[in-house]
């Protein structure tokens, strides 16, 4: 039984270099999953000139459809995963000039819960030692939120209910003129406030797949540092290559291993969260 591998957003970027260095490290297949069906086929084409053959899947996170038509496939074709990379993601620049509730459902809409939905549905597909790392960012650190809501983030109790509650709060708040006065006080909050809730969502499904400890399912949030891509810039500190290091790291470590898991990492460090 061959062995599968899942990244999203795998068209370009930090996205397109894990395809690429799973391509020659796991062994398996390896799926690229773009939602323009295009641009993911042409990403496949560029990695087959250079000698990785990964397989092509549509793919658009914010959709449920989408989500279940992709399930649909893989247990039709694989009837298991091994790794998935939740990848995809989205951010509004300081140029971009759309409403900020409009920023803020699109940005959560992807970020946010396009991770946590597709793992939902994607779960009773892995396998013993499966490995998920979900692409979480600098930004998304917690020193511009309350002390409060720090606390909850960080809390060892948080649930996935609680936590899904607290996003959808923050958007209503965003929605209302509030969000400031509750807590989200900072530049670029959209996409600060969904990594914040892909990192702690890390933490929550470790401990969701820690009550089966024998299935080994390690979670992980990876931040993969201000790389040259169409998100960080040509100014980036950091090549693809480098950004992608980590999340490839995660996606292959060995069975049974003791740390990290559920955990935030950059550069193959743990992170306090």
């Amino acid at each position: 039984m061959s062995r599968v591998a899942v990244v999203t957003g795998g068209n370009k970027g930090i996205g397109l270099a894990i395809v690429k260095g799973l391509c020659k490290q796991f062994n398996g297949t390896v799926y690229l999953t773009a939602r323009d069906a295009s641009r993911g086929q042409e990403a496949v084409k560029e990695l087959n000139e250079q000698g990785c053959q990964p397989r092509f899947h549509q793919l658009d996170v914010s959709s449920l459809d989408s989500i279940h038509r992709f399930q649909q496939y893989l247990e039709q074709e694989h009837q298991g995963l091994d790794v998935l990379v939740n990848n995809a993601g989205v951010m509004y620049g300081h140029s971009k000039t759309a409403p900020l509730v409009e920023q803020v459902d699109v940005t959560m809409e992807i970020n946010f819960f396009g991770t946590l939905n597709l793992t939902k549905v994607l779960s009773p597909l892995l396998r013993p030692h499966a490995r998920i790392v979900n692409v979480s960012g600098g930004m998304g650190d917690l020193s511009h939120v309350t002390p409060e809501l720090r606390q909850t983030f960080r809390s060892e109790q948080l649930t996935e209910e609680e936590l899904v509650q607290m996003m959808e709060q923050f958007v209503s708040d965003v929605k209302l003129g509030v969000h400031e006065e509750k807590g989200w006080k900072m530049e670029t909050v959209a996409y600060r406030v969904s990594k914040m809730g892909v990192t702690a969502l890390s933490m929550v499904q470790q401990r969701q797949f820690d009550a089966d400890p024998g299935a080994d399912v390690v979670v992980n949030a990876v931040c993969p540092g201000w790389s040259r891509t169409d998100m960080g810039g040509a100014s980036a500190g950091r090549s693809v290559e480098k950004g992608a290091e980590t999340p490839i790291y995660l996606a292959l470590l060995p069975p049974n291993v003791s740390s990290p898991r559920g955990k935030y990492l950059r550069d193959k460090e743990i992170l306090s969260f």
